[in-house]
């Protein structure tokens, strides 16, 4: 006690705004229920486990520390037999939410006292008051863990719709009947919705894969401006569960007045049954057929693997180790070592590699959980920062953003300088003269071309077969689905394929005119990153998923894609116009083709106007995007200015310098924001898309993109071995789940959240992301 009391100075009182790391040691993934607990220090409030609490000790001097230890109380006999509570909220960890099925902890405390580690009973009448204070107000405290979690996991709730309150209703005796539902305009009983204005009865919208409707609803809506529709099968004595869809709003709603609404078609919700999915059920429905459960290799009998380099992550919601040993990365933190990238990015290296949290457990083995990791990478994101899914490669391109930014100039610890290469482009107008231009990337987008599939035969006698099916009212099992193979030499040579570029503004004929564009690599990165393009828009501008099968093979060769650059003989295009009479003209004017197209699906004709103009009238999609994102603008009603740089100006210049991070110029990731709606994943295909936006600039014909510090760009062979795919499991990025196999040690191993085993059927036609490494 009285060398407690001698350390009194070296203890603070937690305050309401602390935050308290009792969950997880800062430095690596120990928590109170490790060999060795965890230590708080009480004077920081972090947390380290046993073999890490003399390196804090040794950096700050503090020697108080609040020992925790907890161990897993034994289960009762009935326990396993308990069934799991069914989830009615989209959430972890809060009430009516998704759980962990935890087992239950006994804790115990004490005070340790460095660096001799001399304990102290907790409680004991003998402790200092401010320490009792001090170790009372940590044990009641909410973790800063379990703080970050409850800020992120509720999902959105349906917003009520802003149509529901006013709905008119026609007085026109349509009385709908309990059962025998058919849509009114085809012989479609299933997928049925009922327009809460008119009373109409219509099939909903038609997949990508012709399955669904015939689109008779949303067709009706274009027509009369009926905006909220219910769907039948849905409705029962609780009406909060019905699926209610606004087509204006474009989304499903909650309607408060449901009741009233369907009464007046003389339906008695009270007494119907629920003979239909949900939207959203049906998305989870989907998500569990065949592909889903190949990707995972559910059932099949996988062989647990455990060790160094097999330890599996719990999966959070969403979803440097050579270089640096824990120790100095902990020696060169800020004070508080939870915020800083570095740090966390060594101890998920070490987590992940050491074996150290790789060991059977009764449930296979615990994983780790990179929650600190997360909140650090995601801080200054709005959407990683969320528990919501995002895009695999939207995570993967902001993690190489964040850490190159913690490592600039500094490229021995920076791992992505290995994943980084230089696109060349080569453009030729109909002079005979030519462009080059320079990028540089971390990833290749390909294109999947369907019409390049093998096995266009099989495909045909599917499609035969199921166009028969539907006609007697059948459906094609998940078993017997044919769906395209694409070989990836097909989709690699979409990417380096000579492309027509219209517009192109030649400064050799001084006009507008069609240029051949091809693309190839100056440089070969020593890991290859494919993107398959999965996700396309159906009509209706829909996001889909491709349901597609690629032929990856195990070794590559893409030497032949080498870019050459300029060659003998070739001219180049001349620096900027020359005495240019066809000048664009000073008032905006938008394209009556983009206008008519966006207003024929029920958008304000003056917000189409707008919407092209915003977007150089790029293309209807480009505008849908912007359209979409606007929609609640203040000055969406306004007249359209004639300041044709007003749409430049409202780019958000966050956006733009992520872009220009990404190695793009400044004008062309404006205009590319200012055409995607100031989404940077679309901005960044709309880039791809259009290489006559870097190519029209006034610059040098041969300038580059690439930056000073691409000095440090790796290059080298052609040749690549397959390491590791991404698999996406769901119909778009927003939803879902991702799986990744990994070949380690000769075999492939699949890593599906906290599960690491031999992988036994492997899906490798089904990745998302490819993974290569120079041979």
């Amino acid at each position: 006690m009285d060398l407690l009391r001698s350390h009194l100075h070296k203890v603070r009182i937690p305050e309401p705004g602390s935050r308290i790391h009792k969950d997880e040691c800062c430095v690596s993934f120990d928590t109170p229920r490790s060999e060795g607990g965890l230590f708080v220090d009480m004077n920081s409030f972090l947390g380290f486990g046993k073999e890490h609490v003399a390196w804090n000790f040794e950096k700050t001097g503090n020697p108080v520390y609040l020992h925790i230890v907890q161990r897993r109380k034994p289960e009762p006999d009935d326990e396993a037999d308990r069934p799991l509570k069914k989830p009615t909220l989209l959430a972890i960890g809060v009430e009516g939410g998704f759980t962990d099925q935890e087992p239950e902890y006994d804790e115990a405390f004490e005070i340790v006292i460095l660096p001799e580690f001399t304990s102290l009973p907790i409680p004991s009448v003998d402790l200092p008051e401010k320490v009792r204070i001090a170790v009372d107000k940590v044990i009641l405290a909410e973790s800063a863990d379990r703080k970050q979690q409850l800020a992120s996991w509720v999902a959105d709730k349906k917003k009520v719709s802003a149509h529901a309150m006013e709905l008119q209703q026609l007085d026109n005796g349509v009385i709908v009947p309990p059962t025998g539902w058919k849509c009114s305009k085809c012989d479609k009983t299933e997928n049925l919705w009922l327009n809460l204005t008119d009373g109409m009865i219509l099939c909903g919208r038609r997949l990508w894969d012709g399955s669904g409707g015939n689109n008779h609803a949303i067709e009706h809506y274009e027509q009369t401006k009926y905006p909220l529709a219910v769907k039948l099968g849905t409705i029962t004595a609780d009406l909060e569960a019905a699926d209610v869809f606004s087509y204006p709003e474009d989304d499903s709603v909650e309607d408060p007045l449901l009741a009233q609404h369907l009464s007046h078609f003389g339906i008695d919700f009270s007494s119907l049954q629920k003979t239909e999915m949900t939207t959203a059920e049906r998305e989870l429905d989907h998500n569990t057929n065949y592909d889903w459960n190949r990707i995972q290799e559910s059932g099949k009998d996988a062989e647990l693997l455990y060790g160094p380099g097999y330890t599996g992550l719990v999966n959070l919601g969403n979803s440097y180790f050579e270089k640096q040993s824990l120790k100095a990365a902990f020696a060169i933190a800020p004070a508080d070592p939870t915020l800083d990238l570095n740090m966390q990015m060594t101890k998920l290296a070490h987590g992940m590699l050491s074996g150290k949290y790789s060991v059977p457990n009764q449930e296979g083995q615990e994983g780790i959980r990179p929650r600190m990791f997360k909140t650090v990478i995601a801080a200054k994101h709005p959407e990683f920062s969320s528990m919501r899914q995002q895009d695999a490669l939207d995570f993967f391109l902001h993690l190489i953003d964040q850490v190159d930014q913690a490592n600039t100039g500094n490229h021995e610890l920076n791992p992505f300088t290995g994943f980084k290469f230089i696109i060349e482009e080569r453009l030729q107008c109909p002079s005979g003269k030519v462009s080059y231009n320079k990028r540089s990337d971390y990833i290749l987008s390909l294109n999947i071309p369907l019409h390049e599939a093998t096995n266009k035969e099989q495909l045909e006698a599917f499609h035969e077969k199921k166009a028969a099916m539907d006609l007697d009212g059948k459906e094609v099992s998940n078993e017997e689905i044919v769906r395209p193979r694409v070989p990836l030499e097909a989709c690699l040579a979409s990417f380096s394929g000579a492309e027509e570029v219209p517009d192109f503004y030649s400064t050799a004929l001084n006009s507008k005119t069609t240029a051949i564009k091809t693309a190839g690599f100056k440089t070969f990165p020593d890991y290859l990153v494919l993107q398959m393009r999965k996700f396309v828009m159906e009509a209706g501008w829909v996001p889909k998923k491709l349901d597609v099968y690629v032929d990856v093979p195990d070794i590559i060769d893409i030497s032949h894609m080498r870019s050459k650059g300029i060659q003998p003989g070739e001219e180049l295009l001349p620096e900027g116009a020359s005495g240019d009479n066809k000048a664009e003209p000073v008032h905006p004017v938008a394209s009556e083709d983009i206008v008519s197209q966006l207003a024929s699906m029920g958008f304000n004709y003056l917000h189409c106007q707008k919407a092209a103009i915003s977007t150089s009238n790029t293309g209807v999609e480009e505008a849908m995007n912007w359209l979409l994102s606007h929609m609640d603008d203040p000055d969406i009603d306004d007249p359209i200015s004639k300041d044709s740089q007003a749409a430049e100006q409202t780019v958000d210049e966050t956006s733009v310098q992520t872009l220009v991070s990404f190695g793009f110029q400044e004008d062309v990731a404006r205009k590319a924001l200012a055409a995607s709606g100031g989404n940077i994943e679309r901005a960044t295909d709309w880039i791809f898309s259009h290489p006559e936006a870097s190519s029209s600039v006034p610059a040098d014909s041969s300038t580059s993109n690439t930056g000073a510090d691409d000095a440090h760009i790796p290059d080298g062979s052609g040749r690549y071995k397959l390491m590791a795919f991404v698999s996406h499991m769901g119909t778009s990025t927003h939803c879902g789940h991702y799986v990744a196999h990994v070949l380690k040690d000769g075999r492939w191993v699949i890593f599906n959240d906290s599960k690491v085993a031999a992988s036994v059927d492997l899906p490798k036609d089904m990745g998302y992301l490819y993974f290569f490494q120079r041979i």
